[in-house]
């Protein structure tokens, strides 16, 4: 049975109904409120955009207090890959909810990650039926079976919504050299995709980070980002 996930909504600060939607999906160990107050921050950006970071479906087994969308023992070779296709079909059931509770389109939202979550972000994100506005992948990296060359998932891929990839060049949890792989892997998928390298940074979002995630986001809705 697929699990129902719910968590922390922020509604658009136009008042008005909701003509975008962001969802985020948070960390290994963290929950839905390690990110909602993204929202915030990107609020006078995106002033009609609803926002909401569900909890993931499992609590976390090195951080009790937390959740995570799939289990890492750091032992398994392709777990990765084996755990975002778990956490897809949840995944994807509260994105149609949130769709369906909003009355948008699918080209109305868009998939924000951090670390764990921007692996599945960015494998949900690409095989939905319809194309999402944007995906923002903060300290993560696009999730290949063991051993696979990116084209063998052209089959898989559904859809190819503009990405940007946010990477720490300090990151010890998923070192720096993830992203330029991931951008060559989407690139070779013909995915477009933009990356920015936060100097000094470990494994984590720092203003820079917010500052290119949120014009980003706010252009690939239409939006004149200033």
């Amino acid at each position: 049975m697929t699990p129902e996930l719910t968590g922390p909504r922020i509604a658009p600060r136009s008042r008005g109904p909701a003509r975008q939607l962001v969802i985020f999906l948070h960390g290994y160990g963290a929950d839905g409120n390690d990110l909602i107050e993204l929202g915030r921050i990107w609020q006078a950006l995106m002033p009609d955009a609803a926002f909401v970071s569900p909890h993931a479906p499992e609590p976390c087994a090195q951080a009790p207090a937390g959740r995570q969308w799939f289990s890492l023992s750091f032992r398994e070779k392709n777990e990765r890959w084996v755990g975002v296709n778990k956490a897809a079909p949840a995944i994807n059931r509260f994105i149609d909810e949130e769709l369906k509770r909003n009355d948008l389109p699918g080209s109305a939202l868009a998939l924000v990650g951090f670390s764990q979550g921007a692996m599945a972000a960015l494998h949900v994100g690409l095989r939905r039926p319809e194309p999402p506005a944007a995906i923002l992948g903060y300290s993560g990296l696009f999730v290949l079976p063991e051993g696979a060359k990116p084209q063998t998932m052209a089959g898989e891929i559904k859809v190819r919504p503009p990405i940007l990839l946010v990477h720490g060049d300090r990151d010890d949890l998923i070192p720096a050299q993830s992203l330029f792989l991931s951008a060559q892997y989407l690139a070779a998928l013909d995915i477009p995709t933009e990356w920015h390298l936060s100097a000094g940074l470990g494994h984590g979002i720092d203003q820079e980070g917010l500052r290119h995630g949120g014009e980003f986001l706010a252009r690939r809705f239409g939006m004149k980002a200033s």
